[in-house]
This record gives structure tokens, C-alpha cells and sequence, in this order.
């Protein structure tokens, strides 16, 4: 007999790991799936990581580490901050993590309280309001549409904030849209926040380095709110980690000690040999993530124009991370005779079953007239995967 906890039951499965997983399916069976479903660098871990990773090995790195990771880890992160990003941490206000996935639910689970409301400005990452929904929270959407190159303004901001805001959730650059907020956009931001001490803010910032206006901007710059934000980063993308699982929070001391402890109860200290290749990372050469920056742009570049080949898509230009997240609306209620689209998720279902590339519906993110696509693929499969894409939509009438 099943019996799942409410808890467990409330919560929406991951729309990006599901279609990876029907596409992955399909592969199995023998099919040519271009995916371009997941958010994860096709590159591999530069060669200076793993060496480190190896050394940590020889030297015994193999017993449980702290649980707010190895002080020399901690330490990187804070030279990191202040060499990159212009800002000033001790090592007591920061908290190692497995994935930056973790930092954010940590820090959800240390703030909101049942029936807080947390603001997501949408389009958003798909775990944002399952997250919020397991603390007991509310989530409080804020939409900005392609029109507003996904981003809100202050206006919008200000007009969500209630008595039972707790915080808000800033990804810049963004997933699923790629849109990069500057620091004048940022600014305005800060200023609506600075008016309202209780809220905290929580700023995603994974995708820092996948950036294409020549520099990333942070909320954690601005005085009057500094106190009130928790950065969160890793490793993940910009050093092409993802399966090494580190992420970290910075912030207030008060709240990393509240998710150390946390932390302490549900995985204790995240891996050891990990914590040493992260600790490289940030400590080595930077010149491998400048060179994946560079070829995510020129791919950014190939799929816009690509995108913008194919009639009723809608197509904005990112910034920042490696997704676009075109308007494709101007195919709901279109048939092959066969088929019918209806919604976004139809629609990267069609494609997917009958042009073989995986996207992914955008309703999750918040946005069902959009699909996601990442282009952290390459050139060639960028190429073949748009002209799979022109061929299928061509069936819809």
C-alpha cells in the first residue's frame, strides 16, 4: 500500500529531467534524438580540476569532511568573491554544498515558514516554487514577458510585496530565458528591497560566467541590502562540473550557520575529493571558462539566427547562460491531421516524437506559450536540430 506524505504528493515532477528522460528513452531504442532538453556544458572538466581530483585521492581525501566544507574550500570561495565579484566574505559566512541546487533549498528551508510568500519573478527555474511549496511557503509569480526581455521592473516588484513576503528569488543570468540583468536593472531593485527590511533576498547566480555583456553584476553590491542577500553559485557550469555536485552559499552568518545546521542534519559534509577539484577551480587559471564563454556566444549567436528562420516563433536575444526560450504560441491549435498541438509541452512532445529533438514546454518555468531549448550542444547538432524543427513544424496546419 502507498502511502506518501502530502508533502511529497504536492510537488510537480521535474519537467526538464522528464523529457531528458523520454528522449533518453527514445535513444535507447535506437532513435537519432538531437537533446537539447538539459541544461548541462557538453565540454569536459578541464584537465588541471581532475588532476587535482586524482591528487586528493593519493593523499586520502576518503573521510567525512566539515559540514560546512573544508576551510581552504571556503577560503577560495572568499578570494573568488573578492577578486571576481568585488565583494567582502570571511569563511564563517560561507557554506559548501552538493550543487548550488542544495545552497537554494537550504536557504528556502532556513527562511519560510508556512504561509510566507516568496517572489519569483517569472520565467523561472523549475525547482524555485517546488522548493517553496516544501517549506510551506506561497509562491508569489511575478510575470515579464518577451516584451520585457524577461526581466521585471521595480514597479513590478514593488506591487507583489505584502506583509507576508518573506523573500524574493533573483536568477541572473537567467534560466530558462538567458536574460542578464544589468546593474542599473539591479539598482532599481535594490531600491524597492531597501524599503522593505523583511524581505531577504536569495540570488541565483550558477550561470555568472556564461555572460555576453562583458561582466556580471550582483545584488549582493548594494549596501543597503547586502546584509539581506544570500549569493548562490558553484561550480557547475562555468568550470563544466556538473556531476561533481559543488555549490555555495555566501551571506549573513546568522543564516549560514542556520543552514549549516540544517545541512548537518540531512547530508552532513558534501564530498570530500569534489571539495578539493572545486577548490582548484577557483584557485587555477581561469582561460578554460573564458574559452567556453566564448563558444557559448558564438552558439548563442547560430541559434538566434536559426531560431528567428522559423515562422511564428518569437525570439528574443540572451545575454547570458546557454538556453533560448522562443514564443511559439502561433502553433497552438495547429494539426498534422494526426496530432493536435494545444500547449507548449504538445508541442515539444511533437517535436520530440516526430522531429526526434528534445525541448522542453515552458508552462513549467512558468511561461506556456514558450518552449526551452538549450544550446549547449554543438554547432552541428545546433545546425540538424533546427532543421528537424523547420521540417516538423511544417506538418502543423
Amino acid at each position: 500500500m502507498e502511502q506518501i506524505s502530502d508533502r511529497v504528493r504536492r510537488l510537480a515532477a521535474s519537467a526538464t529531467f522528464a523529457m531528458a528522460q523520454k528522449s533518453g528513452e527514445l535513444s535507447a531504442q535506437g532513435v537519432d534524438v538531437v537533446n537539447m532538453s538539459v541544461g548541462e556544458p557538453d565540454f569536459n572538466t578541464p584537465d588541471y580540476i581532475k588532476k587535482a581530483a586524482f591528487k586528493a585521492i593519493e593523499e586520502n581525501y576518503s573521510k567525512y569532511s566539515p559540514v560546512p566544507g573544508y576551510l581552504s574550500l571556503r577560503d577560495a570561495v572568499v578570494n573568488k568573491l573578492k577578486r571576481e565579484n568585488s565583494l567582502d566574505y570571511t569563511p564563517a559566512q560561507v557554506l559548501i554544498s552538493t550543487g548550488a541546487k542544495q545552497s537554494l533549498c537550504n536557504a528556502v528551508m532556513a527562511l519560510v515558514n508556512p504561509g510566507d510568500e516568496v517572489i519569483l519573478p517569472s520565467p523561472c527555474w523549475v525547482s524555485y516554487p517546488e522548493m517553496v511549496k516544501l517549506a510551506g511557503g506561497v509562491p508569489v509569480i511575478v510575470r515579464a514577458g518577451i516584451e520585457q526581455d524577461f526581466k521585471i521592473n521595480a514597479a513590478q516588484l514593488e506591487a507583489a510585496i505584502t506583509p507576508k513576503t518573506r523573500a524574493v528569488m533573483i536568477c541572473s543570468p537567467s534560466n530558462p530565458t538567458g536574460s542578464v540583468y544589468g546593474r542599473d536593472e539591479l539598482s532599481s531593485l535594490a531600491e524597492v528591497l531597501e524599503r522593505h527590511q523583511n524581505v531577504f533576498i536569495i540570488s541565483d547566480e550558477i550561470y555568472e560566467h556564461i555572460n555576453f555583456i562583458g561582466g556580471h553584476e550582483s545584488l549582493a553590491q548594494f549596501g543597503g541590502i547586502r546584509d539581506r542577500v544570500a549569493v548562490i553559485n558553484g561550480v557547475s557550469k562555468a568550470y563544466a562540473m556538473t556531476g561533481w555536485r559543488i555549490g555555495f552559499m555566501a551571506g549573513p552568518e546568522w543564516l549560514v550557520k542556520a543552514c549549516n545546521k540544517l545541512q548537518g542534519q540531512y547530508t552532513s559534509g558534501t564530498c570530500s575529493v569534489a571539495q578539493k577539484a572545486a577548490e582548484a577551480a577557483f584557485n587555477g587559471p581561469q582561460d578554460d571558462v573564458e574559452r567556453m564563454r566564448s563558444v557559448f556566444q558564438k552558439r548563442r549567436d547560430l541559434i538566434v539566427s536559426l531560431a528567428r528562420e522559423i515562422p511564428g516563433f518569437e525570439v528574443n536575444n540572451p545575454q547570458g547562460a546557454f538556453y533560448l526560450f522562443p514564443k511559439c504560441d502561433y502553433y497552438f491549435g495547429k494539426s498534422d491531421g494526426k496530432s493536435i498541438v494545444r500547449t507548449a509541452e504538445d508541442l515539444a512532445m511533437y517535436l520530440l516524437e516526430v522531429g526526434h529533438v528534445a525541448t522542453v514546454g515552458g508552462t513549467a518555468f512558468g511561461s506556456p506559450e514558450c518552449i526551452r531549448l538549450s544550446y549547449a550542444t554543438s554547432e552541428e547538432k545546433i545546425i540538424e536540430a533546427f532543421r528537424r524543427i523547420k521540417d516538423t513544424l511544417e506538418k502543423l496546419r
